[in-house]
């Protein structure tokens, strides 16, 4: 047992290596590592929570190091020590194991420099929580101090404390009711969720992302769009309010996506789908022009409303970034425009709560083309709405 408990350690260790070396997701490197070093599930678990603790609450964590080690330390020790002190801190794990596996897995010149930090720590931890909310909010809740100013001038500093405490919880996962199979009265347990997912009874997604397909409000019969498809949810959903009847089709810009969507969708019943590779900051094909009743284009954003699902973006994302996707939301905007029939609708949609990604860039779109109007349109926040942010809006022609 000692020895799978030490594997661990060392895998969320080499698991946060090669996260800071490059830019693999935190959940790919779960699977990856608990795979190489045959973890069981219950020590899968434990490798998940460390990683996710530690990318989560870095600043602090980082902040807590520091007030216990002074000095340089090596990005190999700086990572062992996150782990060991994640475990204390975050994950409140006995003493003796966090520290006892964590110095097990360090190299050895350093096994005791790990081992006197650590125990400084777990000495010192009631002091360190009791005056936790004197930091700054950017350590105390880890996010970027830019991303922090940023949302303190958009939010106010209230709700940017509830934010970032949001994103620091683990996300709950939702079922939703397969329009197209409908489920049996009994909901199903959570130790079920998999097996009510397998059966396509059920598919998974967070309630903010249901707002978008609602707007659209596809007819049975009609031609729509779903320009950014994978991994389909919103086609699922959207294939069932057209009760499977007329044309949807599905294109991602990523060909290696495209399987994932089609088992989604075939699983779900959905019949009525074409599943078609494009890139849409790419001209349509003439033959889609004036093709389609709707369109849902879900763009590529920074993700800013969904942190507590995509653990790593807080740390990757720059704010000069989100000019960049402005660029490309617009242009993708602008190439769907012309497959739209006249009278048709587009619904422009993020998983983003900045306001340049959402309201300001379909404000500026329909101003820009006499032929369209905005209507409708919603920002979902997390500390107002209690789920996931989200924008849609609709566009009309």
């Amino acid at each position: 047992m000692a020895k799978q408990a030490k594997n661990v350690r060392r895998a969320a260790v080499s698991a946060l290596r090669a996260w800071s070396k490059g830019h693999v997701y935190a959940d790919s490197l779960i699977d990856r590592h608990a795979e190489r070093n045959h973890l069981n599930s219950s020590d899968r678990a434990l490798l998940k929570a460390i990683l996710m603790g530690v990318l989560r609450h870095r600043s602090l964590i980082d902040h807590c190091i520091s007030l216990s080690r002074k000095g340089k330390l090596d990005a190999e020790t700086r990572d062992v020590l996150r782990v060991g002190v994640c475990q204390l801190l975050i994950l409140k794990i006995p003493d003796h194991a966090a520290i006892f596996e964590t110095v097990e897995c360090a190299r050895g010149p350093v096994r005791g420099l790990i081992n006197a930090v650590l125990r400084r720590v777990a000495h010192f931890r009631a002091r360190f929580v009791r005056d936790m909310d004197q930091l700054e909010p950017a350590i105390q809740f880890s996010h970027p101090y830019w991303l922090f100013k940023r949302w303190k001038k958009l939010f106010g500093l209230k709700n940017t404390i509830a934010l970032m405490d949001w994103n620091n919880i683990p996300a709950e996962t939702f079922l939703r009711p397969n329009l197209l199979n409908p489920p049996p009265p009994e909901a199903p347990e959570p130790e079920d969720y998999l097996e009510a997912v397998q059966s396509g009874h059920y598919y998974i997604t967070d309630p903010s992302t249901a707002r978008a397909p609602e707007l659209l409000a596809p007819q049975p019969g009609e031609t729509i769009l779903d320009a950014c498809a994978a991994p389909g949810g919103k086609a699922i959903q959207i294939a069932g309010l057209m009760q499977n009847k007329g044309l949807l089709v599905c294109t991602d810009s990523n060909e290696k996506r495209l399987p994932r969507l089609e088992e989604n969708l075939t699983r779900c019943g959905v019949t009525n789908s074409e599943i078609v590779t494009h890139d849409w900051t790419q001209a349509a094909p003439e033959k889609w022009h004036g093709f389609f009743d709707g369109i849902l284009l879900d763009v590529p954003c920074s993700n800013t409303g969904v942190l507590r699902r995509r653990v790593d973006t807080r740390w990757r994302l720059q704010a000069k970034d989100i000019e960049a996707l402005t660029v490309i939301q617009h242009q993708i905007l602008e190439n769907v425009l012309p497959c739209l029939k006249a009278g048709g609708r587009i619904i422009y949609s993020t998983c983003s709560i900045d306001p340049e990604e959402n309201i300001e860039l379909v404000t500026a779109f329909a101003e820009k083309h006499d032929q369209i109007t905005l209507d409708e349109h919603q920002q979902l926040l997390p500390f107002a709405d209690d789920c996931d942010g989200a924008f849609a809006a609709v566009l009309h022609s």
